[in-house]
């Protein structure tokens, strides 16, 4: 997907005004002398909800870091890839998957952070309770067959580590196991949603999201029932563009680093879902998840 599907502050260049796509002959980089160091996150929800969190966490880097920083939000997973590969932004809260492409697209890509519940993150598999489908220590294969969305195709949580755990548990690929083509949402917040009106018999999603929404009273769990939790694999990631150092000296990766460690601020970390804070990371830390990507033909 080209740089057209990334939402970007106004920008001057030649030709006018750079708004949400990109006029033709305009350059995506922030213009000459625009010291702002840009970041965006994976859409996995709400994108009025990630704006308004995202805004503060900007806030908080601007003043921690003694520069400019803003949030570009990106209109889906691919998006905000492309983003990074084309140097729109400088940093990015991605998830496994998408932390593995962008580094691989932008040599001396470095993942700096991640939530401490990051390198033993889940998914929920959920099913509406009209299924009748009961909670399980084992794959449910009950599902078979059954309406199944998963959520964005190159999501960590709803999608890649969810179909290997599918195709490890039943010796089929999801279209085989449930019947039907993969179907796919855009966000995590609407597999549930999508599960608890019964749209769909069931799905899955990242157990942080399905545990926000439920304590917010956004979704019913009686509802939309968890009925199996897989086993842990690495996710979410602070990935470090490697301009950072050109743009601000050198060291500035490990400053910002330091930063996003450094965030005490509940309502910070409840924007990341990360109430138990954030640790250092590194790009061998998702090494598994490469593998994994490679074992779906990804």
């Amino acid at each position: 997907m080209g740089a057209s599907a990334f939402f970007t502050l106004p920008l001057l260049c030649t030709g006018g005004l750079l708004a949400a796509g990109l006029l033709p002959g305009c350059s995506t980089s922030a213009p000459t002398g625009d010291a702002t160091l840009y970041f965006s996150a994976i859409p996995d929800a709400n994108k009025t909800e990630l704006d308004e969190g995202y805004g503060k966490v900007a806030a908080y880097l601007a003043k921690e870091l003694g520069v400019p920083v803003k949030f570009r939000p990106a209109i889906d997973y691919s998006a905000s890839v492309e983003a990074f590969k084309n140097g729109d932004i400088q940093l990015a809260w991605f998830g496994g998957v998408t932390g593995v492409q962008a580094r691989r697209a932008v040599p001396g890509a470095r993942a700096i952070a991640q939530g401490k519940v990051d390198p033993e993150y889940v998914s929920y598999f959920v099913a509406n309770v009209a299924t009748g489908i009961q909670p399980s220590a084992s794959f449910p294969m009950a599902l078979a067959g059954k309406r199944f969305t998963f959520g964005p195709e190159t999501s960590t949580s709803g999608r890649v580590m969810p179909e290997f755990y599918i195709r490890e548990a039943t010796g089929k690929s999801p279209a085989d196991f449930f019947g039907h083509a993969n179907k796919h949402t855009k966000g995590h917040d609407i597999t549930a949603k999508e599960v608890e009106a019964g749209t769909v018999d069931a799905g899955v999603l990242s157990y942080a999201k399905y545990d926000d929404m439920v304590a917010k009273g956004d979704l019913d769990p009686a509802k939309c029932v968890k009925i199996w939790t897989t086993p842990p694999y690495p996710d979410y990631n602070w990935t470090a563009h490697p301009s950072l150092e050109t743009v601000y000296g050198a060291g500035f990766t490990e400053k910002l680093q330091k930063a996003l460690v450094g965030i005490k601020d509940p309502e910070l970390l409840g924007v990341l879902l990360r109430k138990d804070g954030l640790i250092p990371a590194e790009n061998k830390d998702f090494d598994r998840t490469a593998t994994t990507m490679a074992a779906i033909g990804m």
